[in-house]
């Protein structure tokens, strides 16, 4: 495998589709990880973020040519065929509720919200765990795609504007109502504050 180290993510894509085992494997090392965070911060889910991460790597060897270079790299490729599978499980299954209501929070549009100086960091940081996750993924989805990107899986705006088709600008304002509403959302949850524990390999941040 080391020969292929070299080698870019399209190079080891084009590989893998023709049959070669060791390319394929590199190229799961490579994306594996922000594939898994993804799914798993949208879903709130390990085993739905397992699923999807599955589904992503058969459905690039089973149409990875489909792949051109002039639309974007592999990742954002993977990243579309992610989105799509997140997007099936969520219609299959709700794996998150008891929040307050998505309508209820958008009525607070406009006014000021003195937490949002609270960085998404120090939120999770001084948040429990399972609390954090379940506000997340309670977002209406043009707003949780944000936040994920961008705090969870620390891209950046030009990444994100790329990964999900609109303006940078669009990001920024998407992000900052998204962490109004996180924000409200830790606000009125009446679950205990605690410390969080050290996350695992593939819960912790990108």
């Amino acid at each position: 495998m080391d020969r292929l180290e070299g080698q870019s993510d399209a190079e080891l894509l084009e590989l893998s589709v023709a049959g070669e085992e060791s390319a394929f494997l590199l190229l799961y090392e490579r994306l594996k990880p922000s594939i898994f965070r993804y799914a798993f911060y949208m879903t709130n889910s390990k085993t739905a973020a397992e699923e999807v991460t599955q589904e992503v790597f058969i459905s690039l060897l089973k149409d990875g040519e489909r792949y051109r270079k002039a639309r974007g790299d592999v990742a954002a490729f993977a990243f579309g065929i992610a989105r799509n599978f997140v997007r099936r499980v969520q219609t299959r299954e709700r794996v998150y509720q008891g929040l307050p209501s998505d309508e209820a929070l958008e009525k607070l549009e406009g006014k000021q919200i003195l937490e949002l100086e609270v960085l998404p960091a120090q939120v999770i940081r001084t948040q429990e765990v399972a609390k954090m996750r379940a506000a997340v993924a309670s977002l209406p989805d043009h707003y949780r795609q944000v936040i994920v990107l961008c705090d969870l899986c620390e891209r950046s705006y030009a990444e994100a504007a790329s990964r999900l088709g609109c303006a940078v600008g669009t990001i920024r304002s998407r992000l900052n109502r998204a962490l109004a509403l996180l924000v409200q959302k830790l606000k009125q949850s009446k679950k205990p504050q605690t410390e969080l524990s050290a996350a695992g390999t593939e819960e912790c941040l990108i």
